[in-house]
C-alpha cells in the first residue's frame, strides 16, 4: 500500500535518500532476486562439463610489445638497426631488437623476457599464445574487439556473456566486477551488457588514474533506515515493479530494477567485507607487494580479485596501463612490468595454494602488440597482425607456447588465432558452446563470436 498522499512516482523519488539510490547510481547492473529460481542470474548448467568456473582477466591497456615480453625473436636482435622491409606507417623505419634478454624457464623451457622475472617462475603453469591477431591497429577499435567481439557496434562484453551463460555463484555480490576500467577506448561498452539484460553488466570498482585503495561504492550504507525498515520499503516497491511486469509481460528495464534492488540490499552487508583486506595476513600482503609503492596498487587489485573469486564472483577484470609506448619504450615497459610482475605472480601462487587455480582461468594481454621496427628512436608502433597473450589455470595446457609469428614478429604465421577464436576458446573452457550461447535481438540470434570463431582445442587440457 502506498502511503497516503504519495504517488508511486514520488515514492520512487523519495527512495533516492536510501538504498534506492544505490541501485540507480551504478548498481543497476547487478543481479540476483530473492527467489533464486526466478533470478536472471541464478547458477546455470553449462552446455558440457566445464574446465573453468571463474575468469580473471588481467587487461594491459595500450598494447604491450610481444617481441619484448613473451615472443622471443633472436633474428630481430641480429638484424637490429637494419632497414625494415615492412616499415608500415613509418617510412625508413629500422628494425629494433629487444633491449631485454630472454631466458628459458622451468621444465617447459618457455622463453620469457627479463621484464617478468617473477611471472617467469610460473612458466610451467603458463600457456603462451604467440599468434593472436585482430582487425585494426587502432586502440578504440581493437580494445572493443578484445572485450566485445565487435569494433563497430555496441555489443555485450565477454564478462556479460559469461554471466548470462553461467549465472553467478554469489547471492550477495555482483557476478561481474571491473576494477579500475579505462574510461577511454569505448569506456563502459567494454564491461557493459549491450542488448543482454542489464543485470549482466559489470559493477565498476575504482577509477582509472586513482589508487584502488581510495575506491568506494557510493551509498553502500543507508543512514536513515535500518535493515528491517529497508526490507519493508523494498517489498512495497518490488510489489509495484512485479505488478507492472506482469501487465507488460516483457520489460527488461523493470526486470533489471527488480534484480538490482535485491542485490543492492544484500550487498550492504557483504561488499564492504569483501573489499576489506584487514583480515589478510602480513605474509599475504607482502606476497602481493602491498608494502612497495611500485606494486601496491596493482597488488591490491590482484588480491581483491582473488577474494572476489573465492566469494563466488564469476568474472573479474583488472586494468593496467598505459602500455602504449610510441616513445620511451625502455622506461615505459620497464615501469609497467615492474608494477604488475610481482602481483601477478602472487595471484597465481595464491590461487594455486587455495585450490582455486584449476577452476579459475587467468588471462594476461592487451588489445594488440607492437611493431618489430622502431619509432621515435625508442618506441614501437601498433601491430594488430601478430601479438601474444597468456593463459593459466582453468583447463589450459600448462607450460606450452602455442602458435608463432614470423621471424621478426610482424604477423601470425602458425596457428593464427583471431580474437573471435580466443573468445570461442574461453567460452569452451567455461563449458559454453559459442554457437549455442545466443540471445534473440534485432530479428536474429546474436552471439559473442557473431558468425565466426573457432575453438583452438590444442591449448585445452
Amino acid at each position: 500500500m502506498i502511503p497516503y498522499g504519495m504517488s508511486r512516482r514520488n515514492l520512487l523519488k523519495s527512495m533516492s535518500s536510501g538504498f534506492g539510490y544505490l541501485a540507480f547510481a551504478g548498481l543497476s547492473s547487478m543481479a540476483a532476486a530473492t527467489d533464486a529460481k526466478r533470478s536472471l542470474l541464478s547458477t546455470k548448467e553449462p552446455h558440457y562439463p566445464a574446465r573453468a568456473k571463474h575468469v580473471i582477466f588481467l587487461c594491459m591497456n595500450g598494447g604491450p610489445s610481444h617481441v619484448d615480453t613473451f615472443d622471443y625473436k633472436p633474428k630481430l636482435t641480429d638484424q637490429d638497426g637494419k632497414s625494415s622491409s615492412r616499415p608500415g606507417r613509418i617510412p625508413g623505419a629500422k628494425l629494433m631488437g629487444s633491449p631485454w634478454k630472454f631466458r628459458q624457464h622451468g621444465r617447459s623451457g618457455l622463453r620469457i623476457s627479463e621484464l617478468f622475472p617473477e611471472v617467469a617462475a610460473h612458466a610451467d603453469e603458463l600457456c603462451v599464445v604467440r599468434s593472436l591477431h585482430t582487425d585494426l591497429p587502432a586502440h578504440p577499435e581493437a580494445y572493443l574487439m578484445l572485450h566485445t567481439g565487435s569494433s563497430q557496434f555496441i555489443r555485450p562484453s565477454l564478462g556479460a556473456w559469461t554471466l548470462y551463460g553461467l549465472g553467478t555463484e554469489s547471492d550477495d555480490l555482483p557476478g561481474f566486477i571491473a576494477i579500475k576500467p579505462t574510461g577511454r577506448n569505448g569506456g563502459a561498452q567494454n564491461y557493459g551488457s549491450g542488448f543482454l539484460p542489464a543485470a549482466c553488466q559489470a559493477t565498476r570498482i575504482g577509477n582509472e588514474g586513482r589508487p584502488i585503495a581510495e575506491a568506494r561504492i557510493g551509498n553502500i550504507k543507508n543512514p536513515k533506515l535500518d535493515a528491517q525498515a529497508q526490507r519493508r520499503q523494498l517489498d512495497l516497491v518490488q510489489s509495484m515493479n512485479r505488478d507492472l511486469l506482469e501487465r507488460e509481460r516483457v520489460n527488461p528495464g523493470v526486470e533489471g530494477a527488480i534484480e538490482s534492488y535485491e542485490l543492492a540490499f544484500r550487498m550492504q552487508a557483504r561488499l564492504p567485507d569483501a573489499m576489506d583486506l584487514a583480515s589478510e595476513s602480513a605474509a599475504t600482503k607482502r606476497l602481493y607487494g602491498l608494502e612497495d609503492p611500485a606494486t601496491s596498487d596493482f597488488g591490491r587489485q590482484c588480491l581483491l580479485a582473488r577474494r572476489f573469486v573465492e566469494s563466488g564472483v564469476r568474472f573479474v577484470e583488472l586494468t593496467h596501463g598505459d602500455w602504449d609506448q610510441h616513445r620511451g619504450l625502455k622506461a615505459g615497459h620497464a615501469r609497467n612490468a615492474r608494477a604488475v610482475d610481482r602481483p601477478i605472480a602472487a595471484l597465481l601462487t595464491d590461487l594455486r595454494r587455495r585450490g582455486l587455480l584449476d577452476q579459475t582461468l587467468v588471462l594476461w594481454g592487451g588489445e594488440f602488440g607492437r611493431t618489430p621496427h622502431g619509432q621515435n628512436a625508442d618506441g614501437r608502433d601498433h601491430n594488430n597482425k601478430g601479438f601474444s597473450l597468456w593463459l593459466a589455470g582453468g583447463g589450459v595446457k600448462p607450460g606450452i607456447a602455442y602458435g608463432q609469428t614470423d621471424e621478426f614478429g610482424y604477423e601470425a604465421v602458425e596457428h593464427p588465432m583471431h580474437v573471435h577464436d580466443l573468445h570461442a576458446t574461453i567460452l569452451h573452457l567455461l563449458g559454453l558452446d559459442h554457437e549455442r550461447l545466443t540471445y534473440r535481438y534485432a530479428g536474429r540470434d546474436m552471439r559473442l563470436t557473431d558468425i565466426k570463431g573457432a575453438i583452438h582445442r590444442a591449448l585445452c587440457s
